[in-house]
């Protein structure tokens, strides 16, 4: 046989078999109407879900390129309410050749276009679908009497849905759209299951989800179930068992992660959520809901890269509220440091930021945390426990103890949000710190050596660290003993000004001075602190010291007396300086009563008394001063004690006063 003689046969073959099928299309056109398509399709769907379609469009039956029938806009009936609260464009169903060819019409799946689905529940917490979870039980049940066309088809498509889910008593109202979901009916199987595509807030999120025994689901029993949800912001799984008698319970194992909690978290309440910390987040354990209750056991969490055990429990009815107890082994909170931070960042001057509370109004928190180790950018921790409680906006951490500084610190500290910013108020027991670190860490302030107990009572309120500051009141006392002043040798000055009263101050901020006893008692209004028991005693020194201190400004004006104390304790002291100590915390200046070392001077005393009782004198003093020092003549001899009235003219020029002696020059100045 030729090549062209098979050609043909093969042709002729091909043209038989289409010409078969075109006759059985047409021939099944004609014995299928589509009144009685449309009639076969509402009919297989009230068996499968119980409820009624309503089709409100127009139908039509199309063979080609595979036969199918289109019922336009769709709606189904029976659930609550008067309105339907699941319509679609149009329902298609796809139906199988074979039976059609005999004029029996199965359907083998059937698709949702774009349906628009309203899942309400009321104040009781019943849903205006539980008509349709009722059908579908029946429907499902076995029994003897039961009709096997009855789930014939084994797959529901949703294109381009959109789920809008309201919480009457939630004030819940969540819309999600691009719904794009291949439903695994379960005509022969007891299993359901659901995966595709849907978007929430702007995010697209994959999501699968099965139930091993769906008859048993829609009554109510126990069933498995297994939930997979990936996205952007978050991924999960959750895999164990549920059941809705005699309420919602869940049973399981979740797993969860997250490359910012921060985002989920703003993500999931709608908002943004600014400040620092709360990067990636990892959660495993065994969960359990019931009742509102969502708890945690056999927790790991992972969060800016801390890990904790523990349990924690979540409650979802009414108010948020969060509970629990954390056991870490190493607790980082440098991510957290610059909104913890009461030094801003030239560490020299109060922190200037908002404090930021918003997130006070969402939840209420009963945590307890206890850490083998606490890290800071500045400081290392030893073992901590802390309490904090969370209730109408105020914040409250206790802490029962923390070893820190070489010492143990213990009290509260509570943070209520206010209009205007925050009120803070503290109770705290630092007991045999070291003061060196303690206070350079705390405030700034790098003056004292040595191991001592700070009690601190004080509250304020303001927008910003700064702004509590301005209006600080309390009280804050310090006890140390066998420890040192760093910037002054007190002894060493005063020893030679004891010989040269006059003999300059070159010394006076360097060196150290040691104590064996050191008391200080401030009382603090409005910002001022005032020194009401300041003493400071060595083997060989005394110092005595009152006046204010600007909180807010960080700077002091402190009056006091620097004694030599005698070889004998029953002796005065040999020596006794007033002083003056002025500048800010960080880097003070002290100086001496120059009245006083001018008094003690035996050549310069005379003059003191001659300038102030004479005019022409005291002219020429001050002219000899500004020529010496190059600078205000008149200033200086007011730090001597010698009046000098306002003029707002030059003074008549006057014979030179014979200048003084050399020690004279060496004066020092304030």
């Amino acid at each position: 046989m030729s090549v062209p003689a098979g050609f043909k046969r093969l042709a002729l073959a091909v043209s038989v078999t289409v010409g078969a099928g075109l006759a059985a299309l047409g021939l099944a056109s004609y014995l299928v109407s589509v009144d009685a398509a449309r009639d076969a399709v509402t009919a297989e769907v009230r068996s499968v879900t119980g409820l009624e379609p309503t089709v409100r469009g127009t139908s039509t039956l199309s063979m080609f390129p595979s036969p199918r029938i289109s019922l336009g806009d769709v709606a189904l009936a029976g659930f609550t309410g008067d309105e339907p609260p699941f319509v679609a464009e149009a329902l298609v169903a796809n139906v199988r050749w074979l039976p059609l060819l005999t004029g029996r019409l199965e359907i083998a799946d059937i698709a949702l276009v774009r349906p628009h689905i309203t899942i309400r529940f009321d104040q009781d917490g019943r849903s205006n679908w539980s008509p349709l979870v009722d059908s579908l039980a029946r429907a499902m049940r076995p029994g003897p009497q039961s009709d096997p066309r009855t789930l014939s088809f084994s797959e529901i498509r949703i294109a381009d849905g959109t789920v809008v889910l309201q919480d009457a008593g939630r004030a819940v109202n969540e819309v999600l759209e691009n719904v794009e979901l291949s439903l695994a009916w379960p005509s022969i199987a007891k299993s359901f299951a659901a995966t595709g595509r849907i978007a929430w807030r702007d995010e697209p999120l994959d999501v699968s989800l099965a139930i091993s025994d769906f008859p048993a689901a829609l009554a109510g029993d126990n069933s498995g179930l297994k939930l997979r949800i990936g996205g952007a912001p978050l991924k999960a799984a959750f895999e164990g068992a549920m059941s809705m008698r005699p309420s919602l319970k869940i049973d399981g194992t979740l797993a969860a992660d997250a490359p910012s909690l921060r985002g989920v978290m703003g993500w999931v309440s709608g908002r943004s959520l600014f400040g620092v910390g709360l990067g990636r987040f990892a959660l495993k354990a065994r969960t359990n809901l019931v009742s509102g209750t969502l708890a945690f056991s056999n927790l790991n969490i992972e969060l800016d890269g801390n890990a904790a055990e523990g349990v924690l429990t979540y409650g979802l009815s009414g108010r948020q509220t969060l509970q629990g107890t954390l056991a870490v082994e190493t607790l980082d909170l440098t991510p957290y440091a610059s909104a913890m931070r009461l030094m801003g960042s030239d560490s020299r001057d109060w922190n200037r930021k908002p404090i930021a509370l918003d997130w006070f109004d969402d939840i209420d928190l009963d945590l307890r945390v206890s850490a083998a180790r606490v890290l800071t950018p500045q400081t290392r921790f030893g073992r901590t426990a802390v309490a904090a409680t969370l209730r109408d906006g105020r914040l409250v951490v206790t802490v029962g103890e923390t070893h820190a500084f070489n010492g143990v610190i213990t009290g509260s500290l509570s943070v209520a949000k206010t209009p205007a910013g925050a009120v803070l108020r503290s109770q705290l027991s630092l007991d045999n710190v070291d003061l060196e670190t303690c206070l350079a860490e705390l405030i700034g302030v790098r003056r004292l050596e040595g191991k001592g107990n700070v009690r601190v009572s004080l509250d304020g309120a303001g927008a910003s660290v700064l702004g509590v500051t301005r209006t600080l009141n309390g009280n804050v006392s310090l006890r140390a003993a066998n420890g040192g002043l760093v910037g002054v040798n007190v002894e060493q000055l005063l020893r030679r000004l004891e010989r040269r009263p006059l003999a300059g101050s070159a010394d006076f901020r360097s060196g150290r001075t040691p104590f064996d006893t050191l008391a200080v008692v401030l009382k603090i209004s409005q910002g001022t602190a005032r020194a009401e028991d300041v003493r400071f005693e060595g083997s060989n020194v005394r110092l005595s010291v009152g006046g204010t201190a600007s909180v807010p400004g960080r700077e002091l004006d402190l009056t006091g007396t620097a004694s030599l104390l005698a070889a004998s304790v029953e002796q005065p002291p040999s020596f006794e300086l007033p002083f003056f100590v002025q500048g800010t915390w960080d880097d003070p200046i002290m100086l001496p009563d120059t009245q006083a070392l001018i008094r003690r001077s035996g050549a310069a005393a005379p003059l003191l008394d001659a300038v102030s009782a004479d005019k022409r004198a005291r002219d020429a003093v001050r002219s000899a001063i500004e020529r010496l020092g190059g600078g205000d003549g008149a200033a200086a001899l007011r730090r001597y004690g010698v009046p000098i009235p306002e003029t707002t003219t030059p003074p008549a020029a006057e014979p030179a006063a014979p200048e003084p002696d050399a020690s004279a020059a060496e004066v020092p100045t304030r």
